[in-house]
Protein backbone atom coordinates (compact mmCIF):
# COMPACT_ATOMS: atom_id res chain seq x y z
CA UNK A 1 0.00 0.00 0.00
CA UNK A 2 2.95 2.34 -0.37
CA UNK A 3 1.95 3.54 -3.82
CA UNK A 4 -0.19 6.59 -4.46
CA UNK A 5 -3.24 6.52 -6.74
CA UNK A 6 -2.92 10.28 -7.42
CA UNK A 7 -0.82 10.23 -10.65
CA UNK A 8 -3.20 7.79 -12.39
CA UNK A 9 -6.20 9.65 -11.00
CA UNK A 10 -4.98 12.97 -12.39
CA UNK A 11 -4.46 11.39 -15.83
CA UNK A 12 -8.05 10.12 -15.80
CA UNK A 13 -9.38 13.51 -14.70
CA UNK A 14 -7.49 15.36 -17.45
CA UNK A 15 -8.66 12.86 -20.08
CA UNK A 16 -12.26 13.50 -18.99
CA UNK A 17 -11.88 17.26 -19.40
CA UNK A 18 -11.45 18.14 -15.73
CA UNK A 19 -8.97 20.91 -15.01
CA UNK A 20 -6.67 22.02 -12.23
CA UNK A 21 -7.91 25.31 -10.77
CA UNK A 22 -5.58 26.22 -7.90
CA UNK A 23 -3.60 24.87 -4.98
CA UNK A 24 -5.78 24.26 -1.96
CA UNK A 25 -5.04 24.34 1.74
CA UNK A 26 -2.56 21.82 3.04
CA UNK A 27 -1.82 18.96 0.69
CA UNK A 28 -4.78 19.32 -1.69
CA UNK A 29 -5.35 20.82 -5.12
CA UNK A 30 -8.71 22.15 -6.30
CA UNK A 31 -10.04 20.80 -9.59
CA UNK A 32 -13.15 21.59 -11.66
CA UNK A 33 -15.34 19.06 -13.47
CA UNK A 34 -17.31 20.22 -16.52
CA UNK A 35 -19.43 17.03 -16.19
CA UNK A 36 -20.84 17.96 -12.79
CA UNK A 37 -20.06 21.68 -12.70
CA UNK A 38 -18.48 21.43 -9.25
CA UNK A 39 -15.07 22.09 -7.72
CA UNK A 40 -13.51 19.26 -5.73
CA UNK A 41 -10.27 18.59 -3.82
CA UNK A 42 -7.61 16.11 -4.91
CA UNK A 43 -5.07 15.02 -2.29
CA UNK A 44 -1.36 14.83 -3.23
CA UNK A 45 -1.03 11.22 -2.00
CA UNK A 46 -4.20 9.17 -2.18
CA UNK A 47 -3.38 5.75 -0.67
CA UNK A 48 -6.90 4.27 -0.70
CA UNK A 49 -8.68 3.07 -3.83
CA UNK A 50 -11.96 3.98 -2.15
CA UNK A 51 -10.85 7.60 -1.83
CA UNK A 52 -9.65 7.64 -5.44
CA UNK A 53 -13.02 6.30 -6.62
CA UNK A 54 -14.81 8.89 -4.47
CA UNK A 55 -12.90 11.65 -6.27
CA UNK A 56 -13.93 10.15 -9.61
CA UNK A 57 -17.54 10.13 -8.42
CA UNK A 58 -17.32 13.83 -7.55
CA UNK A 59 -16.01 14.44 -11.07
CA UNK A 60 -18.96 12.55 -12.55
CA UNK A 61 -16.88 9.58 -13.71
CA UNK A 62 -17.22 5.83 -13.18
CA UNK A 63 -15.11 3.84 -10.71
CA UNK A 64 -11.70 2.85 -12.02
CA UNK A 65 -9.67 1.56 -9.06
Amino acid sequence: MGESFTPDLKKLLKAAGCRFVRPGKGDHDIWFSPNTGIYFPVDFKIKSRHTANAVLKQAGLKKHF
